[in-house]
């Protein structure tokens, strides 16, 4: 299966996709937020074109687990996600920023989302 990986933000969408049969993963562009329904739409085309079978999309939970103002906009986000018809998982995002950056991303939210997809198919070949 096809995964689209977002890393929701408050002005931009990082966006990877991945493979779950090869664990390959790359990096797409970020999205300008602009409004849930637009970017919806846009998220909506984007999975079409990559031919994408589920949502993967970045929790941002605390240092400590928990889930703060941030997580719960995402948990929001991801509710409104599920109308373009696509299975959606959460996924712990901590530290993907970071990484990105540790590797030198030129886009550290689509950076984020490729960390984060990594990370996820990783945990589910485990």
């Amino acid at each position: 299966m096809r995964y689209l990986a977002l890393d929701v933000g408050d002005r931009r969408i990082g966006l990877a996709v991945g493979d779950e049969a090869h664990g390959l993963v790359r990096p797409l562009r970020t999205l300008v937020r602009r409004s849930v329904a637009k970017d919806l739409d846009a998220l909506g085309a984007i999975a079409r074109e990559e031919d994408v079978g589920a949502l993967v999309i970045g929790l941002p939970l605390t240092l400590g687990g928990d889930e703060a103002f941030q997580a719960r906009r995402v948990r929001r986000f991801a509710e409104s996600a599920s109308s373009l018809g696509l299975p959606v998982e959460l996924y712990d995002e901590r530290h993907t920023s970071t990484e990105a950056a540790l590797r030198g991303a030129t886009d550290l939210d689509s950076g984020a989302a490729t960390v984060l997809l990594e990370d996820f198919l990783a945990q589910r070949a485990r």
